[in-house]
């Protein structure tokens, strides 16, 4: 096997071990990422002597009995709106071309202190302001949509182009592209991770969380990002799901999801519960509102966040991002607030659904990845939706409340693409959620590299 191909946990265990180099790992990803990102197109910026000379130093600091554990030497690759000292935050927007950040963001610090290698910077869809990346494809299948907006940090971990990456989540930028790529994607409790040091869309409902090949390969992530004060949730899992209770959403998360990703998710529910989980039926609370509120916080907030300079340089946005912030000009405040009041109630109703279950178990997407360009899906009855809105539809939940969910992979459709299944739970239960997912994980197997890159 390939230094790339290996899973964060084994090229760490490899580099404990003795048995694999800092360097070779950096190397032998560095040259992936230049065998396959011609056509993937993940990277914004690749730092390939930076990160050789990381590695070399870390490969100094672990002979030298140094060791700082799991991520020391470990190649990562960063979403464009995460600041990383000497390179260009761009946001993959002309806005942002000459941009050069003066210090690392708060949380590539932590990687850096942790023994990371930075390998470069991933494309986001504009600004993060939207749900497909259509500068980067599909891992799986190139004339498909990455998802977005972490789309580029999706699909470098899975072409093997990164071992890790980061992303940010407002709406789903994390788990969708997960989903979409067959990789995995946590996003934490709200403000658990610091994002000072990385663009905002929308503060209120922005999160920093890591990308990775496995649900084990996230564990030492997260505890890393979690700094000197880690929560529950950074605590490594120690045992599988006997016993949990976990929600099956009887209301809004199976409404409109095609049968094969309806299918795959349950199926994996069946696993679970053979793992001895309690699948409880549960009631999702007030699922008429996701749509209003998501889009009555994030669309206001974005447009405050760019006003200066969607007055001064309007015409370097994209027509689709520069269309919602000129939209979020005519928000009344009356409605900002009321989505503020109606998010109160929602994240009142999830904590007590939570008196009920220790998880909630529910597709990530509704479909598998569409076709680039595409831009509705067609569901039975009549029904229409933008590719957008329903990319949104089943992830925006969690961060109207602000509780962590977990993306992982489940299976393949008909056509070979990645289906994902997200686990949510109350605020700072990340434990509980990798604990199920590294479970079912390791019963189930994991998701290879995408064969047809080896075309």
């Amino acid at each position: 096997m390939r230094p790339y191909e290996l899973t964060l946990a084994d090229a760490s265990a490899a580099i404990a071990a003795g048995e694999l180099s800092p360097v070779e790992l950096t190397a032998s990803v560095l040259a992936r990422a230049g065998t396959v990102d011609g056509h993937l197109n993940a990277y914004v910026t690749v730092a390939e002597d930076a990160a050789l000379l990381a590695a070399t130093q870390a490969e100094r600091e672990i002979s030298a009995g140094r060791y700082r554990g799991p991520l020391h030497g470990i190649p990562v690759a960063l979403k464009d709106l995460i600041d990383v000292a000497g390179l260009p935050t761009t946001a993959s927007s002309r806005v942002r071309a000459h941009h050069m950040a003066a210090a690392d963001a708060a949380v590539t610090a932590r990687l850096r202190d942790a023994g990371a290698v930075v390998l470069g910077k991933t494309h986001t869809h504009e600004f993060a302001y939207g749900l497909t990346t259509p500068q980067t494809r599909n891992a799986w299948a190139p004339d498909r949509v990455a998802g977005g907006s972490s789309g580029g940090s999706a699909v470098a971990v899975a072409s093997g182009s990164a071992t890790f990456a980061l992303g940010t989540d407002t709406g789903g930028s994390i788990r969708v592209p997960a989903a979409l790529n067959g990789v995995v994607g946590l996003k934490p409790t709200y403000d658990l991770l610091p994002r000072h040091g990385v663009v905002p869309l929308s503060w209120s409902l922005d999160h920093v969380g890591p990308l990775t090949r496995t649900v084990r390969d996230a564990e030492p992530v997260l505890a890393a990002l979690a700094g000197p004060r880690p929560p529950s949730g950074a605590r490594k899992p120690t045992a599988g799901p006997a016993g949990m209770r976990i929600g099956v959403p009887r209301t809004y998360y199976f409404d409109h999801v095609t049968p094969e990703v309806e299918a795959a998710v349950r199926t994996a529910l069946t696993h679970l519960r053979e793992l001895g989980a309690v699948l409880v039926d549960v009631d999702i609370p007030m699922t008429e509102y996701v749509q209003a509120v998501q889009w009555g916080l994030m669309v206001p907030e974005a447009t405050a966040q760019h006003e200066p300079t969607l007055r001064s340089s309007s015409h370097l946005y994209g027509p689709d991002v520069r269309v919602l912030l000129e939209a979020g000009k005519h928000v009344p405040a009356g409605d900002y607030l009321r989505a503020q009041r109606a998010r109160t109630l929602m994240r009142a109703s999830w904590r007590r659904l939570f008196d009920e279950v220790d998880a909630i178990a529910a597709p990530t997407v509704p479909t598998t990845a569409t076709r680039a360009g595409q831009d509705t899906i067609e569901w039975p009855g009549g029904i229409t939706e933008t590719v957008s809105d329903a990319y949104v539809r089943l992830s925006a939940p969690a961060n109207i409340t602000g509780m962590p969910s977990l993306s992982l992979p489940v299976g393949l459709d008909a056509a070979g693409l990645p289906i994902g299944m997200q686990l949510i739970g109350p605020p700072l239960a990340e434990t509980t959620l990798l604990r199920i997912g590294r479970a079912y994980e390791e019963a189930r197997g994991v998701i290879p590299l995408p064969a047809a890159l080896e075309a």
